[in-house]
């Protein structure tokens, strides 16, 4: 008898753990591979780098120490800190990083580009901007609030290519410093919010990326506010982050990049992308090597080697840092020592002022 009460206890819960097993949700599936191939995590790059989209947001008074730690680990020589905001804090940061980790940070500057259009807004904002440059920003960084958020004097919503904003991007020419600017967000946003979403996971765990079709203007026109800017304004050099969220559409970014010759493209948030289509991605920086800088965005140390493994190897089939952004396998691009050097450092120091070019070999 009290055998056939353990043997009935013993199925129970193999059912049970079957069952529970079958009720897995997609956000909980998230199986190991078991494929055993030749290939092993990158954790230092090849060559030193700069990251020409790093944020440090409290820079003016935080510790800096752990943050140079890291960049050594890694092999980050410099970051561009795109979040040097304006004014005192930005001279505050620039004096916190000058002072105790010379030549390891430059910063750009920000504008607040809510209420344009006011009476001397331009005058005043342009003022700033060269006083900012004056103190040492080395850039302008513009948000995404540009576009989507921001609004102008009579609480319109503020297009990219509003033509008060012109002599803004005009002085940046004349200060020869670039625009970093990022616009709209991935396509997949906007789109319909059903099984054929490929950002399906990610809206469904972070519920507030999700935008309606026209929230608050389809993506395209947002997207066709930015290259309308650049096109106004070809002596301007802008950096375009996130590759202007063409990264899964290369065809169509190098288009852009032949009819702008001013844009460049920053590699930032979208490695995933490239990462699944390596002999593509491979013939697009080998065509592109001038014209496409590192950056990684969000300041997460342990994501890097993400990036270098992607950038430089050969693996097949290694799994990326963050499942709701990308739920599929990366492989490498292998690319030339020629072209990760442009695109580690050598089209930042071209592009970006104020960096110390002896770090870096030739």
């Amino acid at each position: 008898m009290k055998f056939r009460i353990q043997l009935a206890i013993a199925v129970v819960l193999i059912v049970s753990n079957i069952t529970n097993a079958q009720d897995l949700t997609f956000e909980e599936y998230n199986p190991k591979s078991t494929l055993v191939i030749p290939g092993e995590i990158v954790k230092r790059a090849k060559f030193p780098f700069i990251d020409v989209h790093g944020h440090q947001y409290r820079m003016a008074t935080q510790n800096l120490k752990p943050v140079i730690t890291a960049m050594d680990t890694l092999n980050l020589q410099v970051m561009v800190n795109l979040s040097g905001r304006t004014g005192e804090n930005l001279k505050q940061a620039l004096a916190n990083a000058k002072t105790n980790y010379p030549g390891r940070f430059v910063l750009f500057c920000n504008i607040d580009f809510e209420g344009a259009g006011s009476n001397d807004w331009v005058e005043k904002t342009v003022k700033q901007l060269e006083a900012d440059v004056k103190a040492g920003a080395v850039g302008l960084k513009v948000y995404k609030s540009l576009g989507l958020r921001n609004k102008d004097s009579d609480g319109k919503r503020l297009a990219i290519d509003d033509s008060r904003l012109d002599p803004i991007w005009t002085k940046c020419g004349e200060l020869g410093i670039p625009v970093l600017i990022h616009s709209a967000d991935p396509k997949s946003f906007w789109d319909e919010f059903d099984g054929n979403n490929e950002r399906w996971l990610e809206l469904k765990t972070r519920p507030n990326r999700k935008r309606g079709a026209n929230n608050p203007v389809p993506w395209k026109q947002i997207i066709n506010e930015q290259h309308n800017m650049f096109k106004k304004h070809k002596n301007t050099t802008y950096i375009n982050a996130h590759m202007g969220w063409f990264a899964n559409d290369l065809s169509r970014l190098g288009e852009l990049l032949d009819e702008l010759p001013n844009m460049n493209v920053g590699i930032g948030a979208i490695i995933a992308e490239l990462g699944r289509q390596p002999r593509f991605a491979k013939t697009f920086f080998e065509k592109y090597q001038d014209r496409i800088l590192f950056g990684k965005d969000s300041w997460k140390p342990d994501e890097f080697p993400t990036y270098f493994r992607v950038l430089e190897s050969d693996d097949e089939y290694f799994p990326y840092h963050k499942k709701y952004h990308a739920f599929w396998p990366m492989y490498g691009l292998d690319l030339s020592d020629e072209v990760l050097k442009k695109v580690y450092y050598k089209n930042a120091l071209r592009i970006v002022p104020g960096i110390d070019k002896s770090k870096f070999p030739e």
